[in-house]
């Protein structure tokens, strides 16, 4: 038999903010969540799989009408009207809104609802396949205890299937932590594959060591990137199961646009055309990589480099050529969402050269605010009263401005050194 598990829909998820980005293919990734979806659904009907797991958060937690539900129920009826079984259990960011439980969700073709229960962990019997679906939904969105005590036994010599949305202890993810468990918790339960939901990143834990442990206890990951930090293919897993249970993984992507880092090293680079010709083969395998999917693209400079002090003082004008290069090179394939450059001096001979005077006091002050602590506080001080002038849209937590974030104000003095030095030079 053969079943997909997914998770993380996430659909319609907000992308605030992302008409300032200049370019950026707005209406494209708007409406990447849904047809993700829908070739999700294509996926299953393609290999005519037995049934399909859906891990939680189905939809995002801001979603404020019901068009964004009548999609998600128009693409699961596509499937239960085709005698493929459906087991979807709710995640944080459903149980966060009210309107999740409103929806009328379509029934199991044997008449079973799709959605399993938020009060008790249960138990859901494929007869014919000879599988039992063990999981339980969330009932409020911050459910902080460990579910997985509370899961059904497994059924002797049936295929268990555990569903769960978790943050699996010891992930370092930056999700919120919701009903935290331990890999041993899970294997403790003796079923012989866990699809789990939460942690966008796709993982898998088959290995302690260099020894094989089972069961395979998997994140399939979000179906679609939803800005940089997501970046790479996004999709699900497809599972095959023999008569003796053993298993054959495949991931199986989804998504319809992708958010890559392309890093670009200026190690040994004397000239800014040196560093662009870099870029140009850089990005040029990305694509190839990719298969042609529309990217969004984070350019990142790095590295010693000759020419670090003219990337950092004319940064502006190195992004207009890349984002030039980038249309011209991958055929509008690419959309450059940032470029940021984090190269550093090649030698310490600019210290050398500037011998002694206010530059070279100047200088040795750059060198040294970075572990000056009682500076750095005293800047985040001086920079409240810049914070309340400035536009919003400036101090989104994504990318805007982190005034009071000591680590990020380091980094900017560190740039702002071989800018300052190149216009004091002249």
């Amino acid at each position: 038999m053969k079943f997909i598990h997914a998770a993380d829909i996430h659909l319609d998820s907000p992308l605030e903010g992302l008409e300032r980005y200049e370019g950026a293919p707005v209406d494209l990734i708007r409406g990447a969540t849904r047809r993700a979806l829908e070739n999700l659904v294509e996926l299953a009907f393609r290999e005519q799989v037995d049934f399909v797991v859906i891990a939680g958060d189905l939809y995002d937690g801001d979603w404020r009408d019901f068009n964004t539900g009548m999609f998600f129920i128009r693409q699961m009826h596509k499937l239960c009207e085709t005698g493929i079984r459906l087991y979807l259990i709710a995640g944080n960011h459903d149980a966060a809104n009210n309107m999740t439980r409103k929806l009328r969700l379509p029934v199991n073709p044997n008449g079973d609802a799709v959605m399993l229960s938020h009060e008790q962990a249960e138990t859901r019997r494929l007869e014919d396949l000879g599988v039992a679906i063990h999981g339980r939904s969330f009932a409020n969105q911050a459910e902080t205890q460990n579910m997985v005590p509370g899961y059904p036994m497994p059924i002797s010599n049936w295929f268990n299937l555990g569903i769960l949305h978790t943050s699996l202890i010891g992930a370092d993810d930056g999700h919120d932590t919701y009903a935290p468990c331990s890999p041993s918790d899970l294997r403790s339960k003796g079923y012989d594959y866990w699809a789990l939901g939460h942690i966008h990143k796709r993982s898998r834990l088959p290995n302690e060591g260099s020894a094989l442990v089972l069961p395979p206890i998997l994140y399939s990951g979000n179906i679609q990137g939803r800005h940089i930090r997501e970046p790479g293919a996004r999709g699900c897993f497809l599972v095959t199961v023999d008569h003796r249970h053993q298993m054959e993984i495949e991931f199986r992507p989804l998504d319809v646009f992708r958010w890559e880092i392309c890093l670009v090293s200026c190690v040994g680079c004397t000239t800014t055309d040196d560093v662009l010709e870099r870029f140009r083969d850089s990005l040029r395998l990305l694509c190839v990589k990719h298969d042609r999917l529309p990217l969004g693209v984070r350019v990142r400079l790095e590295g010693p480099t000759a020419v670090h002090q003219r990337l950092t003082s004319h940064r502006t004008a190195i992004t207009a050529e890349i984002r030039s290069i980038a249309t011209i090179v991958s055929d509008g394939q690419a959309w450059i969402e940032q470029v940021q450059i984090a190269t550093r001096e090649a030698s310490e001979k600019v210290s050398k050269e500037l011998g002694e005077g206010p530059l070279a006091e100047l200088n040795r002050y750059f060198d040294e605010l970075p572990n000056n602590e009682q500076a750095i506080v005293q800047l985040i001080d001086e920079f409240k009263d810049l914070a309340k002038k400035l536009p919003a849209e400036l101090m989104l937590p994504s990318d805007g401005l982190q005034l009071e974030n000591p680590d990020w104000i380091r980094e900017i003095v560190r740039d702002l050194k071989p800018m300052l030095m190149d216009r004091l030079n002249g």
